[in-house]
């Protein structure tokens, strides 16, 4: 059985859990601008099944994949043809089935980067920026960050050797510290990077002063404000955003890879953050 409708070119999002994941709706809505006939559907893959799941997948006829916790290393090691952006974060979230090739590619960090300065309307160069969290979140988008010139880019971590880690494998521009020895502000953007927000909590900041003007950015996306913007409005953050805007962006550009046009994201954006709501009052 092929992977997707006839005439229909397949997609599928792999994740565990994934059964709460938005891009199919997201990908529908990009399909139907441009009139696409595609199939996109979430799909639930066991721990250590990840590579028989995409071969299954590409048997069947299916084009590409997004790729979500926890497999996005998985995907690195096994596309054939990864992105500079790939190579770089060392995880991939997409995939593209090109005959014998699998191309791999990361475009959490340019999603996040669009939505900050196209959407938001938050440009980045010369800002002072605390990332806080220094896993595959945070690696995927410190390349894309360091690429748009900051002064400053600190990345802290509850466990510091880990932030260390990263300044290694990216840049010495990176200052890198444990959460409970920030170094002194004050930051323009305050990035949470952690799955804190998952669990209902907030990253432990001790302190972490805030300039005029500043924002805070969540990259978890939600119905409700997450611990994190809530900390971030008394800290005194005059621009607060979960990643609602995140998701679609980065969506987008997975499908301007598979597809070879880039989606408009806005009214996308909207419509996604009326769906959460939505689902969030029932």
């Amino acid at each position: 059985m092929m992977a997707g409708e006839e005439g229909a070119d397949a997609y599928v999002v792999m994740g565990n859990p994934v059964g709460h994941s938005q891009s199919p709706f997201i990908h529908a809505e990009f399909a139907r601008q441009f009139g696409h006939a595609i199939t996109y559907r979430a799909l639930h893959v066991e721990i250590g099944s990840f590579r028989a799941s995409v071969e299954a997948f590409r048997s069947q006829g299916g084009r590409g994949a997004n790729v979500t916790l926890p497999f996005k290393e998985e995907a690195f090691a096994l596309s054939t043809q990864p992105s500079a952006r790939a190579r770089q974060a060392g995880a991939v979230n997409t995939l593209h089935f090109d005959a014998e090739r699998i191309r791999g590619d990361n475009t959490d960090g340019v999603g996040l980067v669009n939505d900050l300065e196209q959407n938001l309307g938050f440009p980045l160069a010369g800002r002072d920026i605390l990332l806080v969290g220094a896993g595959g979140a945070a690696r995927g988008v410190i390349g894309p960050l360091l690429a748009v010139s900051p002064a400053r880019l600190v990345v802290a971590n509850r466990t510091a050797s880990r932030a260390q880690a990263l300044r290694r494998h990216f840049d010495d521009r990176i200052e890198a510290c444990g959460l409970d020895r920030l170094p002194a502000g004050p930051f323009d953007l305050v990035l949470n990077a952690t799955s804190a927000s998952l669990s209902d909590r907030a990253p432990p900041i001790a302190t972490a002063p805030l300039r005029s003007g500043a924002c805070a950015y969540d990259m978890m996306y939600a119905a409700e404000p997450s611990p994190f913007m809530r900390w971030a409005e008394d800290a005194g953050a005059s621009m607060v955003s979960d990643g609602t805007g995140m998701l679609v962006e980065q969506a987008a550009e997975s499908f301007r890879l598979w597809r070879g046009v880039r989606p408009r994201t806005g009214a996308v954006i909207d419509a996604l953050r009326r769906r959460l709501r939505d689902s969030s009052s029932r």
